[in-house]
């Protein structure tokens, strides 16, 4: 499948241009790119809100590189269908992953000890055998296990984060999903 992609960085005459000649060129969907690299993410949510009322609704709408679980939420509550980014694996790989409570970086030192889970509110494979203090010595260790393991978690995240709002959406009720989802999650890294 083709997908078009608007651009125009922050410029929302520079968008509206761009939408409304790669709309006339009827792709199978459309992609919006440009965002999320670097600019505020006021600016992010205003580009985007500005952009996605050029395209038709009854094609998907690809939000590219975006990947934060706070930014998915505001994109699909701006009608989003589509998202792909690295983020969740190359985090990963690189000491951090995400949960339900927010980012944890597990190469921490306060993790040494603990013998919770990445996540105990997820029932991944790896959440449900291996504890905090055990993936983070594998990392110390420089053992590779614990990049499968750490995007193994993360994937299953996302995946179970799409799941959940797809199921809201299906249910009416996405504007409550995202406010309890972000009522639990935490920006602050631990």
């Amino acid at each position: 499948m083709l997908f078009g992609i608007v651009q125009g960085s922050t410029y929302k005459d520079l968008r509206t241009q761009s939408a409304e000649q790669i709309v006339s060129l009827d792709f199978v969907g459309n992609a919006i790119g440009g965002l999320s690299v670097g600019e505020p993410k006021d600016e992010m949510e205003e580009m985007l809100a500005h952009t996605i009322q050029y395209l038709p609704e009854d094609k998907p709408r690809y939000l590219m590189g975006v990947g934060y679980p706070e930014d998915l939420l505001m994109a699909v509550s701006h009608g989003v269908d589509m998202f792909d980014c690295v983020l969740p694996t190359r985090n990963a790989r690189t000491g951090h992953v995400f949960t339900s409570e927010g980012p944890l970086i597990y190469r921490n030192a306060t993790h040494t000890l603990e013998d919770k889970p990445l996540d105990p509110n997820c029932d991944c494979k790896v959440c449900q055998r291996y504890s905090r203090s055990y993936i983070r010595h594998l990392y110390n260790q420089k053992e590779i296990t614990v990049i499968i393991l750490a995007t193994y978690h993360s994937t299953y995240f996302y995946q179970k984060l799409m799941q959940n709002i797809r199921r809201s959406i299906q249910g009416n009720c996405f504007d409550l999903f995202r406010k309890e989802f972000l009522e639990l999650y935490s920006t602050n890294g631990r």
